[in-house]
């Protein structure tokens, strides 16, 4: 039979053992090897279409010189369809309204992901842009003409393509110019799109501009704004300076949006 242990020994023992369990449940608490671990968002990505919270970045207040230089980047209706004369499309009439020079680039039927009539997706077009053009402000409208392409790839076409256009033209504003419904109520895609582009716009700090949000186009003015006939639900001629005008009056807006003393503008991202 052994002998009993000295007191001392036991209460040392004691301690030790009280140390180690005080330092595994420190570790434990922090480490937590059971729960999952949180994915790096890489930077200038939007959240998941999960219901989880968006990077949102606050844009700075827009600023342009007085006869701004303003690439207009879009689809059929950038391009002026169903206007008397293309040139009489919203991108067009823009110019007048704020005392500077567009450069029009639309193609019809053109989105991120599907080709157009004219030209190939956005990705493929601003790859061929003049990186000469040097402009102030850039817009990229649209587009609904992926509405029927899904949402699998498209949040990653967008990135790719505004990417490549912020590359090519570093010092200009990019403005973003959402979808704007042809029909009434505004399809299930279109909104999926309207929502897409807006937190990805919000991710990288850009302006988004939301005519569904903002409700440009409404039950009161539908046939106002919309050739359902021969435009095969195109703005009218009419209808294209309505638009010019809204953009006119959203860009005003930005221009003016007040600055925090931390410097992140005070208007949200949809104004």
């Amino acid at each position: 039979m052994k002998a009993p242990a000295p007191a001392h020994r036991l209460r040392n023992t004691a301690v030790t053992i009280a140390l180690l369990v005080a330092v595994a449940a420190v570790v434990l608490g922090v480490w937590r090897p059971w729960a999952p671990l949180a994915p790096a968002a890489p930077v200038g990505a939007a959240s998941a279409s999960d219901g989880t919270d968006a990077v949102v970045i606050a844009p700075a207040p827009l600023i342009l010189p007085e006869h701004p230089r303003i690439l207009v980047f879009g689809d059929s209706w950038t391009y002026g369809a169903a206007a008397t004369e293309p040139t009489l499309g919203y991108a067009y009439v823009l110019a007048e309204l704020l005392g500077g020079e567009t450069i029009v680039d639309g193609v019809r039927g053109s989105g991120y992901l599907k080709p157009g009539l004219d030209g190939p997706a956005f990705g493929e077009r601003i790859a061929a842009l003049d990186p000469a053009a040097d402009p102030d402000l850039v817009i990229i409208q649209g587009s609904i003409n992926d509405r029927a392409q899904g949402a699998a790839g498209y949040r990653e076409a967008v990135t790719a393509a505004w990417d490549a256009l912020a590359a090519l033209y570093p010092e200009a504003t990019i403005v973003v110019l959402g979808p704007a419904p042809h029909e009434l109520p505004v399809g299930a895609a279109t909104a999926r799109i309207d929502t897409d582009l807006g937190a990805l716009a919000d991710a990288r700090g850009w302006w988004y501009i939301s005519p569904i949000a903002q409700d440009w186009i409404n039950a009161q003015n539908y046939l106002d704004v919309i050739d359902v006939d021969f435009g095969r639900k195109h703005p009218s001629t009419g209808g294209h300076r309505y638009l010019a005008e809204k953009v006119a009056a959203a860009l005003t807006e930005l221009r003016e949006a007040p600055v925090t003393e931390a410097g992140e503008s005070e208007t949200t991202s949809e104004q």
